[in-house]
């Protein structure tokens, strides 16, 4: 159930009652409500008291429509973003389930290329956003190479340092491999990424077809959504196939999976602890 506060707002928003309303479970940040309403709407809403959680949801709200306005890829459609009282909201069309066959990863790999196709200027965002419930910082860069270590790798290990999980050692062996991301990765044009593509976040509608949800969005290396895709498993092969057939990637990135892959593997460490320390290490060292 919704706390008393926020159905009413969320009544007065819509402009009619709820039929129903009941928890949904799966979240690691926020609550979240499954909601209809007299008039047959069906809608998810999350929401929080966190400090931070206006501003989360606000950026999670403006990397949705961004991600919707390419119209390559299904999200769900806003109803509505913003506070009562202690509460932050975002309220948006609810998702029902359909099954994943075949051709649903086949659609996922291509549109996901498709996606990638969407580029800019310059590597980063109009804003910064969040990762998780950790702060990303998206100001823009020339270079892959500048964006990736200045606003995505040496953050997080500062933070990671600040927190005792890793120590001096580690934070030089990052600078080395820092100094090693020209050549290691591929010249790329920025391209529009979901930035935290895992298997919990997407669903699959009743077309049988992807909907992309919870984006950390920004213009960054398009290797970085599928290097992420494949840190925790959950895809298809098609998936990838179709990828592949769509845009192929440059030959090697098996061999650069695990530079893209630090990032996530230091937010995690910052996120839960040290169960994910041994990890960002043994990539460090290798590449220092």
């Amino acid at each position: 159930m919704l706390p008393a506060e926020l159905q009413l707002h969320l009544e007065e928003l819509l402009g009619e009652r709820f039929t129903s309303n009941k928890a949904v479970g799966g979240g690691d940040i926020h609550r979240a409500g499954e909601i209809t309403t007299v008039s047959g709407g069906h809608f998810f809403v999350k929401y929080n008291t966190g400090l931070q959680s206006a501003d989360m949801f606000r950026t999670e709200a403006l990397g949705l429509a961004l991600l919707g306005a390419s119209r390559v890829i299904t999200v769900p459609k806003i109803a509505a973003q913003g506070s009562i009282g202690d509460y932050s909201y975002l309220l948006m069309a609810f998702i029902a389930p359909g099954p994943r066959i075949s051709r649903f990863w086949e659609h996922f790999g291509q549109a996901l290329a498709t996606l990638h196709g969407t580029t800019s200027a310059h590597f980063g965002f109009s804003h910064d956003n969040f990762i998780g419930s950790l702060p990303q910082s998206n100001t823009r860069h020339d270079t892959w190479t500048d964006f990736y270590s200045l606003e995505r790798l040496q953050p997080q290990m500062r933070l990671a340092r600040q927190g005792n999980l890793l120590d001096a050692g580690d934070g030089k062996r990052l600078d080395t491999l820092c100094s090693k991301l020209v050549a290691l990765c591929p010249e790329e044009p920025p391209a529009l990424t979901h930035g935290d593509l895992w298997s919990g976040n997407f669903l699959c509608n009743k077309e049988s077809k992807p909907v992309l949800i919870d984006p950390a969005a920004s213009f960054a290396h398009r290797e970085m959504d599928l290097a992420m895709s494949r840190l925790f498993g959950g895809f298809d092969d098609v998936f990838y196939q179709s990828y592949e057939a769509t845009w192929p990637l440059e030959p090697g990135f098996d061999d650069r999976l695990e530079v893209y892959q630090l990032y996530y593997l230091l937010v995690h460490v910052n996120l839960f602890g040290g169960g994910y320390v041994e990890s960002v290490r043994r990539i460090l060292k290798h590449y220092a």
